[in-house]
């Protein structure tokens, strides 16, 4: 990296940065902010780290709620962040406060009302002096970055501007523009180790766990646990297909539009675990085994189900209070009972908040602090605004412009679902099949693999 006194950069102008972590705690999150701490401290730049994401900034007011140091945020210190990569948690804390809750179009980005929080925090930063904002989270916290950068395009010519640029952040890894977030390694070791706890229990006294592994959207992280705690079966919202699923008419609740949707059959699902769970008995004399599902299969549960169900400030259903597992474990119980004759114990278990904030992998330590760098080098090196930071091959650093990651029409971000039949999707599917010799289960599938 150039320093101060060699040639100019395209970022020089950029004096005091501001670092927020928004959304939910992510293995190596200290790794990220320390790296780009240190990056601009060692550089003679100011930065300040702003405490619990969006909950103060959102609520700026010059008057009645101005942002505190030490209260409402922290000027970093190179004490503060050196020998920092490795700590468990977020150094600055974290929320899920949303300034963005109210604009779902550009034309609310001019409406004082819909537009308020995010004029707010646009303030705060304009009164605070920040010349650049690193954004870390996952894609909502995208999302509102993106919202960000387009408010100030509203601005008048001649108001002063905040560059922005995005560090991806979900242990979900269902980010769209980067091969894995940071996190997502680290979680996937902690709960594949607790899944392998599990499936010692499991045959040890005969039964079956469903699991319900964190993965609001996408299934990276079940397929993880699954094929490093040896599952018996995984089930992803990309396995929603006709068997697994019903026909629903639903009712647009501002056109009054008719449409109809494939929702998850919870009892499809629970037969084709029975078809296993007497698969494994009749071929292998195998009465115990360990079924990983991820919780973002709750969302496709029928309308009747989630209708009742109050969502956080990014209008997303708590997937954890509905239980899916348990719902699940009790379907899959009274279904084998009815195709057998006999009871079987199934339990269901919830893994996720325990990874969030393990102690990182080297990987994700170094994956984490080439984001913290590479947000550095996005603003004073190459100049962006409006960018995502991403990483590949070798640790490779790639900037990412927001309109190649949003939908024009929606503004929401785009999520990186596993393909089904691609060589990730057949590799869970293989490794299943064998887990206690029942190759059977998916026939073909060496045939395929060898063609």
């Amino acid at each position: 990296m150039q320093r101060n006194g060699s040639t100019p950069r395209k970022g020089d102008k950029i004096k005091r940065v501001g670092i927020v972590f928004s959304g939910g705690p992510a293995p190596a999150a200290n790794s990220v902010i320390a790296a780009a701490a240190i990056s601009f401290i060692d550089d003679n730049r100011e930065v300040i780290g702003f405490f619990h994401g969006y909950s103060h900034l959102e609520e700026y007011h010059p008057i009645s709620h101005r942002l505190l140091p030490d209260t409402h945020y922290r000027v970093f210190q190179e004490k503060d962040v050196l020998g920092l990569r490795n700590r468990r948690g977020i150094i600055i804390g974290t929320a899920r406060a949303n300034p963005c809750q109210l604009v779902d179009t550009k034309a609310d980005l001019k409406d004082r009302v819909k537009s308020a929080k995010l004029r707010n925090v646009y303030t705060a930063l304009i009164d605070l002096q920040i010349d650049a904002l690193i954004s870390i989270g996952g894609d909502d916290t995208l999302k509102t970055a993106n919202l960000l950068q387009m408010y100030q395009e509203t601005l008048p010519a001649d108001a002063p501007r905040v560059k922005i640029v995005h560090l991806p952040k979900t242990i979900d890894n269902d980010y769209k523009g980067i091969d894995f977030t940071f996190g997502f390694f680290t979680s996937v070791d902690v709960m594949a180790k607790s899944l392998l706890n599990l499936r010692a229990d499991a045959e040890s006294s005969s039964s079956w766990f469903v699991v319900e592994s964190m993965g609001r959207k996408a299934g990276w992280l079940a397929y993880g646990v699954a094929i490093a705690g040896e599952a018996n079966l995984v089930i992803g919202t990309e396995d929603l297909d006709d068997d697994l699923t019903t026909l629903e008419e639903i009712t647009d609740s501002k056109t009054g539009v008719k449409s109809q949707e494939r929702k998850l059959d919870i009892h499809k699902l629970a037969n084709k675990v029975v078809d296993l769970m007497v698969q494994r008995e009749k071929r292998a004399n195998k009465h115990h085994g360990t079924l990983v599902v991820a919780e973002g299969l709750a969302e496709q549960l029928p309308s009747s189900v989630l209708a009742n169900i109050d969502r956080d400030p990014h209008g997303l259903i708590p997937l954890g209070k509905l239980d899916l597992g348990r719902m699940l474990a009790q379907a899959i119980k009274d279904a084998y009972t009815a195709r057998t004759g006999r009871k079987k114990k199934i339990t269901s278990v919830q893994l996720g908040y325990e990874s969030r904030c393990a102690a990182p992998h080297a990987y994700d330590v170094m994956l984490g602090s080439q984001l913290g760098i590479g947000a550095y080098r996005a603003l004073v090196e190459e100049g962006l605004t409006g960018h995502m930071v991403s990483v590949s091959g070798q640790l490779d650093l790639h900037y990412v412009p927001f309109h190649k990651l949003i939908d024009a029409k929606t503004l929401k971000t785009t999520v990186r679902f596993i393909e089904p039949g691609s060589d990730f999707h057949k590799l869970a599917r293989f490794l299943e099949t064998r887990t206690e010799g029942i190759a059977e289960w998916a026939p073909g599938y060496r045939d395929e693999q060898l063609a």
